[in-house]
């Protein structure tokens, strides 16, 4: 029974190293920073992808943003989705795997805490699939061979 219980619960947290990034919270001054730089006005569209608990997603739904988050961890989706019930107007969930998806015509702005390793394919999916006037906001890691436009040392963010 130990094992499956670990089993259930290490599997869905592993696996998403796979795709992306594990779990992490993103702290409420964290999200804010971030969507302070994206600039995002009343009504224009964010992509999380990796939205995890759904902090950013909450955050943006405050400001009148609308959102799309991706999240891989059914577990931690359900918290997401747990947590942005009460803004279902302005944010909509998928469990699902970003990279086989395309981002949103219309999107503004993305926000990402992705590991290194995979942001060369991010940067490459974004330039591919994103008008030229939309942002993104890395958490933690930058895109190699670009330089950000700006950076906040103190949450670790960078804009491009």
């Amino acid at each position: 029974m130990f094992w499956l219980v670990a089993l259930i619960v290490i599997l869905p947290f592993g696996s998403v190293l796979l795709f992306g990034a594990p779990y992490l919270p993103t702290r409420k001054k964290q999200a804010n920073q971030a969507l302070d730089l994206l600039d995002l006005k009343k009504g224009e569209l964010l992509v999380d992808l990796g939205c995890g608990d759904g902090a950013v997603l909450i955050e943006a739904a405050r400001r009148g943003v609308r959102s799309v988050g991706y999240e891989l961890n059914p577990i931690v989706f359900a918290v997401a989705y747990a947590r942005t019930m009460r803004y279902r107007k302005l944010v909509k969930l998928h469990l699902q795997n970003y990279w086989n998806q395309p981002l949103p015509k219309d999107t503004k702005g993305v926000f990402v805490f992705l590991l290194d390793k995979y942001m060369a394919k991010l940067d490459k999916k974004c330039t591919n699939e994103l008008d030229e006037g939309a942002k993104l906001v890395s958490h933690a890691f930058e895109i190699p061979g670009k330089k950000p436009r700006f950076q906040v040392s103190a949450f670790n963010l960078y804009i491009y």
